[in-house]
């Protein structure tokens, strides 16, 4: 069931003279069932927006996207301010100018997106925690894939190492040939539409070469963004439940840093009062192109037993599980 269901592509205008562009999916005819029409508390079923990573763009959640809307849901992916086929200005790339883009963003969208599930992955799980903190009335929770726990602070004492160490490879004018050939060979098990998200990323250039839709000069702006946020002052001040999907890649330091994010978002949640579930998963860092399936149940698996509607049936050490 559903995998004929393609998305709608609109741009959204959020700010004067700032459009982004958006990802719609809504259920066919047929799969709108009685799971899918009311969520675990009865009320009507939350959609849900989806904010992908750093320098990566929407269709990445592709395989999500059909997915919660062959369940019966509507689901929206969108290219950040910057990235894919939005508008990309000079500045606004600070967590408050992209948060008050994704509230912009649920406001063009109408009342029947009120108060959606929002999901965000990597340096999007850092936003949407962002946001959440700034808008918890807009917001019937969140859901941070492999990011939103730790502080580039705490590996980088300043921010000139940390952009000496994180800056982006030099990508523009690379042979398409070369990137198709990198995917296929380091992601040789993720679906088609994971590889066709990546490549999104990407303008292709006529001479099929490709760019980065996103700037270097705006990479750098998010970088410093990201290197001056205090994640652990925003898990103290959440207040809407929280669905936690961090990925064991296989980097013993790297996820061992997770694990520690990890548990200082419990015992800080534990202060601000708001639910928070976790759920393992093994894979890459892009487990939402490389498992859609799995990351798809795990967030309607959390819905159904009330987690964000504050109802929660199953005990937290049921969810607490690896995949």
């Amino acid at each position: 069931m559903g995998s004929h269901i393609e998305p709608s592509d609109e741009r959204v205008e959020v700010a004067h003279g700032l459009e982004l562009c958006v990802l719609r999916w809504a259920p066919a005819d047929g799969d709108l069932d009685a799971a899918g029409a009311k969520a675990a508390s009865g009320a009507k079923a939350a959609p849900f927006l989806l904010v992908h990573g750093l320098a990566s763009n929407a269709r990445l959640w592709d395989g999500v996207g059909r997915r919660l809307a062959a369940a019966g849901r509507v689901a929206v992916a969108v290219d950040l301010r910057g990235h894919g086929h939005s508008d990309k200005p000079d500045d606004g790339y600070d967590f408050a100018r992209v948060s008050e883009d994704l509230r912009a963003l649920i406001a063009a969208l109408g009342p029947d997106f009120a108060k959606p599930i929002v999901a965000g992955q990597s340096w999007g799980g850092s936003v949407v925690l962002d946001f959440a903190v700034r808008h918890p009335d807009l917001t019937r929770g969140i859901v941070l894939v492999d990011g939103g726990l730790t502080d580039l602070r705490d590996a980088f004492p300043t921010w000139e190492i940390c952009w000496d160490r994180l800056a982006p490879p030099p990508l523009v004018g690379m042979p398409l040939s070369a990137v198709e050939g990198y995917f296929r060979t380091n992601h040789a098990d993720w679906p088609e539409e994971g590889f066709q998200g990546s490549l999104g990323n990407f303008e292709i250039r006529p001479d099929r070469t490709i760019a980065p839709w996103l700037s270097r000069e705006h990479h750098k702006a998010i970088l410093e963004a990201m290197w001056g946020q205090r994640t652990a002052d925003l898990w103290r001040s959440l207040r809407v439940p929280a669905l936690v999907v961090p990925v064991d890649g296989g980097e013993g330091d790297w996820t061992a840093a997770k694990r520690a994010g990890v548990e200082a978002a419990q015992a800080a949640a534990v202060v601000s009062g708001a639910p928070v579930r976790v759920h393992w998963f093994k894979g890459d860092h892009d487990i939402h192109a490389q498992h859609p399936a799995e990351l798809t149940e795990a967030i309607l698996a959390a819905e159904r037993e009330g987690f964000f509607s504050g109802a929660e049936t199953a005990p937290p050490a049921a969810a607490d599980a690896a995949t």
